[in-house]
């Protein structure tokens, strides 16, 4: 009885099963037959025409414009750089900006060390002949150049009228030796001695109470009375204008402060650290130095 059930049951399924298979025979069939039928002749015209149309390849999404531009800049060049920023953003677009200002032997530094940076524009030569050296950097060119002065605080103006003077003050702030304006200051003072005495360096020297490690930190001391006077760039003096009093320092005595800038060799954005350079060494560039207090370098 089981096995006659069972054998019922299966009867049913294959028996459905068949007439499934049947219908779908049946479909298929007609489908052929279908198929097998020409075409109207307007529905042939449209099918070959949709075929001969060229497939259009599909056009590749441009890479996003812009990026993050790093600009390692001396500390003197803060504010002249920061005249140009505004304008570079808007010619590129979704660009930014960031600039490091610092000492040029402390940006030096950190790109020997490997800090991700596209452009170098340092306050003298030889910190970016020695990246240069290294093949850290490339293409490097002096794009303008500084007038050392002396800042005095304004209480001191009547009694420190020239560089001879500057020994008479009891606190004198200067730039470390390694520091381009801490150099430059060196070579003036060997220069004075030939005018001024034998002794003036050491004059000066003696009145020294601090070193500092950028050319802003030697202003900031005197603009804040924490030193008498200082040595700094014309730009720099600019910056504290009613704030200090500035002492020129005679031509003949006076060195060509010169600033090289180049592009970073590992730079991750090359195309824009090349606009940069190109702004900052076309009119544009040069007048928002003009106006921070830079000058042009003399003929050679």
């Amino acid at each position: 009885m089981i096995a006659s059930a069972h054998a019922g049951r299966f009867t049913d399924r294959f028996a459905r099963r068949c007439r499934s298979a049947l219908a779908l025979s049946g479909m298929l069939a007609a489908a052929v037959m279908l198929c097998a039928r020409p075409l109207p002749a307007a529905l042939a015209r449209e099918i070959a025409a949709t075929a001969e149309k060229p497939i259009a390849a599909a056009t590749p999404t441009p890479p996003a414009a812009g990026g993050e531009l790093v600009v390692f800049e001396a500390a003197s060049l803060r504010d002249a750089f920061a005249r140009l920023i505004p304008h570079f953003e808007k010619e590129n677009a979704n660009t930014k900006v960031v600039t490091n200002a610092a000492g040029s032997q402390e940006l030096r530094a950190q790109i020997e060390h490997g800090a991700a940076a596209d452009v170098f524009a340092s306050a003298d030569r030889k910190h970016m002949d020695a990246l240069l050296a290294q093949g850290l950097v490339v293409g490097p060119s002096v794009f303008t150049c500084n007038v050392v002065v002396v800042v005095v605080r304004p209480a001191l103006a009547a009694t420190v009228k020239t560089l001879a003077d500057l020994p008479r003050v009891d606190r004198i702030v200067l730039g470390a030796p390694e520091v381009p304006i801490g150099s430059y200051t060196i070579e003036i003072l060997k220069k004075a001695a030939a005018k001024l005495g034998a002794d003036f360096p050491g004059r000066v020297d003696a009145k020294v109470v601090s070193r500092e490690l950028n050319v802003r930190q030697v202003l900031a001391k005197v603009r804040l009375g924490e030193a008498d006077a200082g040595v700094v760039y014309r730009s720099d003096a600019v910056t504290a204008a009613g704030r200090v009093s500035v002492i020129a320092i005679p031509p003949e005595l006076n060195v060509a402060a010169e600033y090289p800038m180049a592009l970073v060799t590992s730079a991750p954005h090359r195309d824009l650290a090349r606009r940069w350079i190109e702004l900052v060494k076309s009119p544009t560039g040069a007048a928002a130095l003009r106006e921070a207090g830079f000058v042009p370098c003399p003929a050679h």
